[in-house]
C-alpha cells in the first residue's frame, strides 16, 4: 500500500504531465506565428519563470542554503534541467517533425533507467524493464497508430519528409540532459523545497540564457503578437512551466527517478485527447490499447525494487 507522500508524488507528476501534454499543441500553435520563434518560447519560459519563483519566494518561509557548494549544484541543475533541456528541445522541435519529436520524448524513461543504474546503482529489475518497455510500446502506438489504419500512407510519407536528423539528435540530447538532472541531483531535490530549488535553478538558467537570447529578444516585434498568441505564451509560462516546475519536485522527492520519468508517457495521451477534441484526430481501438500499455507500464515500475528504502512502497502505520 502506498504512503500518503507517494500519493502526493503521483498526483504531482500526473498533474504536471497533463499540463505538459496540453502545452505541446498550445506552444506549437504559438510558434505557427511569424512573430513567435522557438527561442522566444524558451526565453518566456526561462526568464518568466525566474521572476515568478522569486515573487512567490517572498510569500513563503525563507529557507537557508545549507552549504555554499549547493549554489554550484543549483547552477548545474539549472544547466541540465532547464537550459540544455528546454532550449535544445524547442530548437530540435522547430527543425524536425512533431512525430519524430514525440517518439524521441519517449526515450526519457529508458535513458533515466540506464543512468540511474550507472550513477546511483538503481537495480534494473524485470518489472522495471518490462514497465518501461510497455510504456514505450504504448507511446509509440499513440504516435504511429494512425499510420496503421487504412488510408494513412500519404500522411506518413509527408511526416517523413519533414524529419531532420539534426533536429532529432537535439531532441534526444534534451532527454539525456533531463535524465542526468533526475539522477545526479536527486539528493538536492530531496533537501530543498520546490520554491527554493526552482528559484535558484531558474536564476542561474537565466544568467546562462542571456548571452544566447539577447539578440533575438531585442529583435522581437512584440506589437505584431496577437492577443491569442499572448494567451498561448501565458499558458506556456504559467501552467506549462511555473506550475509544473513547482509541483514536479514533489514527485521527484517521493518517487524514484525511473518512475518520475515514466510519467513522460502520459503526455502523448493528453496530446491525443486534445487533438480528438479539437477535431485534429479520431478515436479508435489502437488508442485504447496504447493507454492500457502506458498505465500498465507505470504500475509495473511503481512495484519494482528500489535501491533506497524510503522509495519502496511500504504499508502505513496503523498505530
Amino acid at each position: 500500500m502506498m504512503t500518503s507522500e507517494q500519493r502526493y508524488g503521483h498526483l504531482a507528476m500526473l498533474t504536471a504531465s497533463i499540463a505538459w501534454g496540453l502545452m505541446a499543441p498550445v506552444s506549437k500553435a504559438a510558434m505557427n506565428s511569424d512573430a513567435i520563434s522557438a527561442m522566444l518560447v524558451a526565453d518566456v519560459r526561462i526568464f518568466g519563470a525566474a521572476v515568478l519563483f522569486w515573487l512567490i519566494s517572498f510569500f513563503t518561509k525563507r529557507e537557508k542554503i545549507g552549504h555554499k557548494s549547493d549554489y554550484i549544484r543549483f547552477f548545474f541543475a539549472g544547466l541540465f534541467a532547464i537550459v540544455l533541456n528546454q532550449c535544445v528541445y524547442v530548437t530540435g522541435v522547430s527543425m524536425t517533425s512533431p512525430v519524430d519529436a514525440s517518439i524521441i520524448t519517449t526515450t526519457l524513461p529508458i535513458v533515466t533507467m540506464i543512468f540511474a543504474a550507472i550513477f546511483i546503482k538503481e537495480p534494473i529489475t524485470g518489472k522495471k524493464a518490462g514497465g518501461v518497455f510497455l510504456g514505450a510500446c504504448g507511446a509509440l502506438l499513440l504516435v504511429f497508430g494512425n499510420r496503421l489504419l487504412p488510408g494513412a500512407s500519404a500522411a506518413g510519407s509527408q511526416a517523413a519528409q519533414s524529419s531532420n536528423l539534426t533536429g532529432d539528435l537535439l531532441c534526444f540530447f534534451a532527454q539525456c540532459s533531463y535524465a542526468v538532472y533526475l539522477v545526479i541531483f536527486r539528493d538536492l531535490i530531496k533537501r530543498y523545497s520546490p520554491v527554493t530549488l526552482m528559484k535558484w535553478m531558474f536564476t542561474f538558467a537565466s544568467v546562462l540564457a542571456i548571452p544566447i537570447s539577447a539578440r533575438s529578444l531585442a529583435a522581437t516585434g512584440w506589437s505584431a503578437i496577437s492577443l491569442t498568441e499572448y494567451a498561448e505564451l501565458a499558458y506556456v509560462l504559467f501552467f506549462g512551466t511555473f506550475l509544473c516546475y513547482l509541483i514536479v519536485p514533489v514527485g521527484q522527492k517521493y518517487l524514484r527517478p525511473t518512475l518520475v520519468a515514466m510519467y513522460n508517457y502520459v503526455q502523448p495521451i493528453v496530446a491525443t485527447i486534445v487533438a480528438i477534441i479539437w477535431g485534429m484526430d479520431s478515436f479508435n481501438i489502437l488508442k485504447v490499447i496504447a493507454v492500457v500499455f502506458i498505465f500498465s507500464g507505470v504500475i509495473l515500475v511503481n512495484r519494482s525494487k528500489s535501491r533506497y528504502p524510503e522509495d519502496s512502497v511500504r504499508p502505513r502505520s496503523r498505530a
